[in-house]
Order: C-alpha cells, then sequence, then structure tokens
C-alpha cells in the first residue's frame, strides 16, 4: 500500500492525542497515513465529500452520537467505506454490536498489534473491491468504446475528478473550440458552461459519484471559446481514472432512437426553419390533438410569448436581422421545455405553448420565469448586444373537452392586455362564472357526488415519492379519482369546487381514508400520504372515527400520512396544531403539502408539529436556471432540517431540476419525472 502515496484517514473524535496517537501507531507498522482530525460529527458530510477517505476511525466513547448516525453519513457519500470504532475496553460483546450497526471492527488503542493488524486489513479489503470495482468498470467502459466505434460513433467525451478535466477526446476539444487535449486538461469543467447551468453540474456530478444517477440527459448551456453558447444534452455515468473516482461525460454524436428518412422530412416540412419549432398550420393541429388525449392529473394551458415593442426591436438589429433574434428566443425558450410541452411559432413574431403542470400556479410561475429569464438575457445579433423583454398571455383550458379555439383567443388577448400594460409580464385573463350559472352547474355536480358516493364510484391513483439519498421506502401519495356513469374517469379540478361549495368535502375525505388504510393494510407500504380538506381540519368527530377504523383493520398508524396545505394551516392554525397532535398521539404521521409559498413558511414551521414538508412544485419552475429561488429553496430546505422533518420536492419534471434539488439537500422527489398518477389496484370497500 505504500506505492500508492499517502492515505486519507478521518478520524473522529474530541481529543487531538488520539489522532497523533493513531497516525504514530499506523505509521510505526509501515501505513502512510494522513490522519484528519474531526471533532464535530456535523462536519461529517462534507469532509467525507471532500476527502475521499479510505477509512473512518470513531471514538464513541468521546463523541457524544451514536455509531448508526456514522453509518448514515456514510450510506450518503461512499457506501462501502470502512468504519473502526475505538473503544476503551473491547470484547466479544463490544465487536459483535459494532459490526451488526455497520462497522468493520472495534478495536482498542491497549492492543497496538491488533489494531494496526485489523487497520491493514480493511484497507487492504477496501482496496482490493474498489480495484475490482476498477476493472469492472473499465471492462464495461471498453465495451461501450468499442460498440461505439463498430458503430461509427464520434461521442465527444471527457472525464472529470473533482470539478477538474482529467482528460478530453478529440470530439470533445474540437467541440468546446480548443486545438489540443492539452488546454483542456488541469482545468475546471464549469468555465466550459455557461453560469446558469453551474448548479445542474454540480448536483448531477454528486449524484452520479454516489452512484444514485441513472440514465438522465442532462439539460445545459455550453460556453465555447469562441464567446458564443448552445444548448447541449450531456449524459453522465461514474467511472474511475487512475484507480480513482471519475464521472465520464459525454454528448452523444446522434440521438440514441435513430429516425428514419421520412420521419425526418415530415418533421423538416412541418417544423418553422428559424425556430426549430411547429408551423402555425401544423402547431394548431397538434393543440387539438393533445387536448383530446385525457390527462391523469394536473393542468393544461395555453402560453403565448411576443417580444415587447418588435418594431422598435426590428429598427435596433435590422428587418434582415429579426428572424436571427427569434431563433435565439426560441432557443432560451427551448431550455425552459419539458417532452409533453406543444410549442409553434405563431403569427410571424409570437411563440404558443400548450403546457401541462401540475397546477395554474405552477404555469403562471414558469412564465413569469421565462419573462425574467428573457429580460436578464442579452442577445447577440451581429457582433451586437441586444436587450428585449417579452409578454406572456395565459388561457386556460377547463374539462374533458375544452375549447383550443377559446383558450388560444384567451391567451393571445391576455398578451395584448399585458403589452399595453408595458410588457415584460405574465398576464392572465380573469374569468368571472356568473353565480346564477355556477349554482345551476353545482347542482348536477352535487347529484353526481352524491350518486358516486352511495355506489362507491370513487378509486385512488397512487403516485411514487422517490428517495434521493438511498433506497426508495415504498412511499406513495394517493389521488381521488371519480368515476362516472359511463365508466369515465372525472379529474378532481372538474368536481372539488362544487364539492367544497356544498358540504361535501367532509364525505369524499372519509372516503379516501377509508379506502387508503385498506390500501394500506393490502400493500406494506411504508407511508401512504392522503390529503384532507378544510372540513376535516375542523371536523370533531374525526379522531373517534379513526380510531374505530383502526380497530377495524390493524394497521400500523405510521404508515398514514394525513396532509393539509399550507394555505389551509396558516389560515387555521389552532386546529391544525391540534389536529397534528392528535394524529400524533393515534401514531399516525403528518405533513404540510404546497409549503414556501405563503406568508410565513417558517413560522409555520415553529407552531406545528410535522414529520414532512413537501415544497411546493411552483417552485421547481425553472429552478435548475434561477439561482434566487434555489436560495428559497436552500432556506426552506435547512429551516426543516432544523426542525427535523424530512423534504419532499413536489411537480419534478425533469433530470435539472432533480440534480439541482440533489445539491440543495431535498430528500424525496415526486412528479411526472418520477412517475405519473397510477390505479390503486385495490378495490376498497368502505
Amino acid at each position: 500500500m505504500t506505492d500508492q502515496g499517502a492515505i486519507p484517514m478521518i478520524v473522529m473524535t474530541r481529543s487531538q492525542d488520539h489522532v497523533e496517537s493513531i497516525n504514530r501507531t499506523l505509521r510505526n507498522a509501515g501505513l502512510p497515513v494522513h490522519c484528519t482530525w474531526l471533532p464535530d460529527a456535523r462536519d461529517l458530510d462534507d469532509a467525507m465529500n471532500q476527502i475521499n477517505p479510505e477509512m473512518l476511525i470513531a471514538f464513541l466513547d468521546d463523541l457524544g452520537i451514536d455509531l448508526a448516525t456514522i453509518v448514515a453519513a456514510r450510506a450518503r457519500s461512499i457506501a462501502n467505506l470502512p468504519i473502526l470504532v475505538v473503544r476503551e475496553r473491547v470484547d466479544e460483546a463490544v465487536i459483535a454490536e459494532a459490526m451488526k450497526t455497520g462497522a468493520q471492527d472495534a478495536v482498542t488503542l491497549a492492543s497496538i498489534e491488533r489494531l494496526q493488524s485489523v487497520v491493514a486489513r480493511e484497507l487492504r479489503a477496501y482496496r482490493h473491491e474498489r480495484a475490482l470495482n476498477s476493472t469492472l468498470s473499465s471492462a464495461r467502459e471498453y465495451r461501450d468504446q468499442l460498440q461505439n466505434f463498430l458503430e461509427g460513433s464520434a461521442d465527444a467525451i471527457t472525464h472529470v475528478q473533482e470539478g477538474i478535466i482529467v482528460d478530453a477526446n478529440s470530439a470533445w476539444t474540437e467541440l468546446f473550440g480548443h486545438s489540443s487535449e492539452e488546454e483542456l486538461t488541469g482545468t475546471p469543467l464549469m468555465d466550459l458552461f455557461e453560469q446558469e447551468s453551474h448548479s445542474v453540474l454540480k448536483g448531477a456530478l454528486a449524484a452520479c459519484l454516489q452512484g444514485k444517477w441513472t440514465d438522465y440527459a442532462l439539460k445545459v448551456k455550453a460556453a465555447f471559446s469562441d464567446g458564443s453558447g448552445m444548448p447541449l444534452e450531456l449524459m453522465l455515468a461514474r467511472t474511475d481514472h487512475d484507480n480513482e473516482p471519475a464521472v465520464r461525460i459525454w454528448v452523444p454524436a446522434r440521438q440514441r432512437e435513430d429516425r428514419d428518412l421520412e420521419t425526418r422530412l415530415n418533421e423538416a416540412v412541418k417544423n418553422d426553419a428559424t425556430s426549430g419549432f411547429l408551423q402555425q398550420r401544423y402547431l394548431i393541429e397538434a393543440l387539438r390533438a393533445r387536448g383530446t388525449v385525457a390527462m391523469k392529473g394536473g393542468v393544461r394551458q395555453i402560453v403565448y410569448i411576443e417580444p415587447d415593442r418588435y418594431d422598435a426591436l426590428r429598427e435596433a438589429v435590422g428587418v434582415l436581422r429579426t428572424e436571427e433574434f427569434m431563433s435565439q428566443l426560441a432557443d432560451l425558450l427551448r431550455h425552459q421545455l419539458t417532452p409533453t410541452d406543444v410549442v409553434g411559432r405563431f403569427g410571424g413574431t409570437g411563440l404558443m405553448l400548450m403546457l401541462e403542470r401540475g397546477t395554474a400556479r405552477d404555469v403562471e410561475t414558469w412564465a413569469r420565469n421565462m419573462v425574467k429569464h428573457v429580460d436578464q438575457h442579452e442577445f447577440m445579433i451581429d457582433q451586437k448586444r441586444v436587450a428585449a423583454t417579452i409578454t406572456a398571455g395565459l388561457g386556460p383550458l377547463a374539462g374533458p373537452n375544452p375549447d383550443i379555439d377559446a383558450a388560444v383567443l384567451d391567451a393571445f388577448n391576455a398578451n395584448c392586455r399585458g403589452q399595453d400594460l408595458g410588457g415584460n409580464q405574465m398576464y392572465v385573463v380573469e374569468k368571472v362564472t356568473a353565480d346564477t350559472s355556477m349554482q345551476a352547474n353545482d347542482k348536477i355536480w352535487v347529484k353526481y357526488i352524491k350518486s358516486a358516493l352511495m355506489e362507491n364510484r370513487f378509486r385512488l391513483v397512487q403516485q411514487p415519492i422517490a428517495s434521493l439519498m438511498g433506497q426508495d421506502k415504498g412511499m406513495f401519495d394517493v389521488l381521488v379519482r371519480m368515476i362516472d356513469e359511463n365508466e369515465n374517469e372525472v379529474l378532481p379540478a372538474e368536481f372539488i369546487r362544487a364539492a367544497e361549495r356544498n358540504d361535501l368535502m367532509k364525505n369524499i375525505d372519509r372516503w379516501v381514508i377509508g379506502a387508503s388504510i385498506a390500501f394500506s393494510a393490502s400493500r406494506k407500504s411504508e407511508c401512504i400520504f392522503l390529503r384532507v380538506s378544510k372540513d376535516t381540519v375542523l371536523d370533531k368527530t374525526l379522531l373517534p372515527w379513526l380510531e374505530s377504523q383502526l380497530r377495524a383493520v390493524r394497521i400500523e398508524p405510521k404508515r398514514l400520512c394525513f396532509q393539509v396545505s399550507e394555505e389551509l394551516a396558516s389560515n387555521h392554525l389552532r386546529q391544525t396544531k391540534e389536529l397534528a397532535q392528535q394524529l400524533g398521539k393515534l401514531g399516525f404521521r403528518f405533513a404540510i403539502e404546497h409549503f414556501g409559498t405563503g406568508r410565513d413558511p417558517l413560522h409555520l414551521l415553529s407552531e406545528v408539529d410535522a414529520h414532512f414538508i413537501k415544497i411546493d412544485g411552483s417552485l421547481m419552475q425553472g429552478l435548475s436556471t434561477n439561482q434566487v429561488q434555489q436560495q428559497r429553496v436552500r432556506g426552506l430546505v435547512e429551516a426543516a432540517k432544523r426542525k427535523k422533518m424530512e423534504t419532499i420536492a413536489e411537480r419534478v419534471e425533469d433530470a435539472n431540476t432533480m440534480a439541482v434539488l440533489w445539491q440543495l439537500g431535498i430528500e424525496f422527489i415526486q412528479g411526472y419525472f418520477v412517475n405519473a398518477p397510477e390505479d390503486v389496484t385495490l378495490s376498497a370497500e368502505r
């Protein structure tokens, strides 16, 4: 082991004498260790990421923490790192307990020879395992490279260690405008990308090194040596370089799924040459076709984007250069889209989209972020820097058979109104339904809802909640759907408002709770999240009813988590506090959803005892490029951790957002990127 240089090692203890003793003892045995003293366990995560140790030695008798905490920290960073426990006295029982908890062995300073032997043994095993993994990784990499060669691939490839480029192939150097690999070797990877992509890259690199990044394409913006930029999609994989952990990054030379010539020609005919998006004729066809496809959940809205003061812009850049501006605007927009979005050129100077998001607020947040993004961007037209702004008009789509034409007109009119008000904004035309019309509509829905309750024509759908920190824990969010008399699924957005206005929410909540209890009894899920309404929060009969349900169906109450919105909790703080406490006494868990957008979310954290905080999906819109929003989410995460509450990010829709959330310390995510809602197979009886 001596020919590998100094062996990095963390020694956790409150006494520097212990560190010196370990260092002296191991060096006397011929082990060239480099010991880093760590007196505060709170710094363990950062220390492991920065030092990349080959062993951790913990003096548990004077640290004041348990071994399980250290083992959990290891799982988050270096899963197979050997841990040795040092005790004043060691016997077979102490050794067995340490190994059962996750350590490799327990030793004592009183037995120097055994300490030296155990350390040498574990270092040798750790390095052998790493060498084997490196060999397997190299074999896989060689197989991949051979396959790429046989297929005529010219992927641009680089390897990165601790954020530094350690090698790059010719395709990578040419892509970024450099003449040789030597120009890039030893330089920071971040120098090749725009500032807005740095958070995404850092999060993805950290996740990849820890083996938590699978086959996701990362959307970034390159900064080339000539000062230009271009959106790229990167692929990442963990590998080894010179027997040290590294990340392999590559830009595929061609799309994964080869498309035949006919498909490419059809797309060329349909797409606008400047923006690369659909031409207006084909856009309208695509919008109408998508509108007929039923959604599993969420909302659809039409967004119409147009540059403000276009005549002045045309005068500034010249008539012949306006299309170059539209091309660059399209590139900015493309970076903010998800695979389900439909987008095309509309009316010459406009771009129109159909967005599918979790809530209307998510769409509005996306539009505001896009407006801000353009406002802060400098367009480069014929070597001239040009500033511009846009207005985004929104047209909501409602019902199972939405009127696409009406929504397009609403979005267009909203854009005009926003520009009349000065531009550089998001604007939505509010439509107020007449009271008489609403009342007539409610009468119909009340009849449908009561009939569905009597005939048990509701069902649950489940959406998995995925872990970013380790193995998934089998957690699900459940949502309710109503089935009409023709066996068609009716989304909550269509009937919940009528139910709220007519005092039917308590009945629906009771059905959901009963079905969730039955679901939990049949499926060994770790935790099922179910949301309840204001009527249930204020319902004094809920707790006795729950007690009777628990007597009838034997389940572990902790496997059910009741959740209320931040708005509801803030408006009814006293009742929410009481409900959380009473549910806790019965063994249930409690969560606050749509968190982080209210008047004073941190005050709410201090008042309500919650196990989970679900950060609102609107804060996920544009998160990967919005550093102010990232700091806001980071503050919410840190506040929740101080209260020992776990954090879940709602409505995560792309790999870039997930990468940033990883860096911000979020523990769980849910949304269409994880999985769309799925039907619960259980036919739950009340």
